[in-house]
């Protein structure tokens, strides 16, 4: 473990006014599953190269049928929602026009009882029609609104199941054709090279005026420019701060380089 801490020591910096850096891609990052099932599609043959397109698929065969069916579902809602909104405004025109007769013979003293009940009986029945359509429309709403929602997630699910990549070097794939995949695991990482950075832990008396400084890349002037500064002290290199120079398209990674700031 001293071993170890001591060459970290040394590639990062060797002295006050030189320092050394390995190059490193400028991202990496691990994808991990999002949701679970057999992979079906996993080529380690791609490793270690720039990768356009597939790199990882996950069974999606019963989400994708489950998909179709609740789109039908939806559409199904969608057609007795509009069915029933047509029903309710004629009924509410049949509550008008029976509240109206019975409004008006009511006050009659020459309509008999079994007339009034007859029309008040009338009223109630078109007011209990109307406003049992109407309850039937917000149940429906209500179903879309989770039916929409559900569409919505399995869309989600499927999109996650293919792990795609653009331009990116497949560093480690760690998953191979039919083995089963759980939300969380590790699936791949990957890296952008199409840039480079530069990683160095300096002093605090160091950083002083350094972003005004030429920097030296093995001895040669460059027009590289300091892309982060910590302010905080690094955990590892104690009263040391983590300093990051970008490298555009770099010729080769994981070369040991002098870093000059003059």
């Amino acid at each position: 473990m001293r071993k170890l801490f001591t060459l970290l020591l040394l590639t990062c910096f060797v002295s006050a006014n030189e320092h050394f850096a390995k190059v490193e891609p400028f991202e990496s990052v691990t994808i991990k599953a999002e949701a679970s099932g057999e992979v079906l599609a996993a080529d380690k043959g791609q490793e270690g190269k720039v990768v356009d397109g597939v790199i990882v698929h996950i069974d999606d065969l019963l989400s994708k049928k489950d998909l179709n069916s609740t789109l039908e579902s939806l559409e199904l809602t969608k057609k007795m929602i509009a069915v029933n909104s047509d029903m309710v405004a004629a009924l509410k025109k049949n509550v008008t026009k029976k509240r109206a007769l019975f409004e008006k013979v009511s006050p009659l003293s020459t309509a008999s009882v079994n007339q009034k009940d007859s029309l008040y009986g009338a009223y109630v029945s078109a007011k209990s029609q109307y406003n049992s359509v109407l309850e039937k429309i917000l149940s429906l709403k209500n179903q879309k609104v989770t039916l929409e929602q559900k569409v919505h997630l399995l869309k989600d699910t499927i999109v996650k199941k293919t792990i795609v990549a653009k331009s990116k070097y497949l560093y480690k794939l760690m998953v191979q054709k039919g083995e089963f995949v759980t939300v969380g695991m590790p699936l791949v990482t990957l890296q952008s090279i199409d840039r480079g950075k530069l990683t160095l832990f300096l002093s605090r008396d160091e950083l002083d005026g350094i972003k005004k400084k030429t920097i030296y890349i093995d001895g040669k002037k460059s027009d590289l420019k300091i892309d982060k500064i910590w302010s905080v002290a690094d955990a590892q290199f104690i009263s040391s701060y983590r300093v990051e120079i970008v490298v555009p398209q770099p010729k080769e990674f994981s070369k040991l380089v002098k870093v000059e700031f003059k």
